[in-house]
């Protein structure tokens, strides 16, 4: 981490609600932000403000949310959300979260990050593909040995 990266830092970000934004289960009339689109653009936002602080080898995981959506947003409308680093303890970030579209805010909240470096955390992620293998192997055998 850099000695930049200190509460304090904050980012804001302005997207375009597009399609693939948007819920379908209501039909065409009522395409609105998604609330789990919303919660990728929040992630998204607080990351990028991190990584212009983080080492090379460096990158962050989400690790909790907490969002009130307070207002729909159509499709085709701009929305701008403000991410501020408002805690840091050791590698564990939290970022609160406000948001608006053109007419009302429409979200706000909390989100957590951790900072992990990225090549043990591919080491751990290998480690623990290797013991999901194995278990299920190991479901798969009693299986086997009973068509036998």
């Amino acid at each position: 981490m850099k000695t930049t990266l200190q509460a304090g830092l904050a980012d804001t970000v302005t997207l375009t609600v597009d399609r693939e934004r948007t819920i379908d289960f209501m039909g065409e009339a009522a395409r609105v932000y998604a609330t789990p689109m919303l919660v990728r653009d929040i992630e998204i936002a607080c990351r990028e403000l991190l990584l212009k602080h983080l080492d090379p080898g460096e990158d962050s995981v989400g690790t909790r949310v907490e969002i009130d959506h307070l207002a729909a947003t159509l499709l085709g409308m701009a929305v701008t959300l403000e991410v501020r680093l408002v805690g840091l303890d050791g590698r564990a970030a939290v970022f609160e979260i406000e948001g608006r579209d053109a007419v009302e805010p429409i979200v706000r909240g909390r989100h957590h990050r951790f900072i992990v470096d990225t090549a043990k955390t591919a080491q751990r992620l290998a480690g623990k593909a290797q013991k999901a293998r194995q278990a299920q192997q190991a479901q798969q055998a009693p299986t086997a040995a009973g068509a036998a």
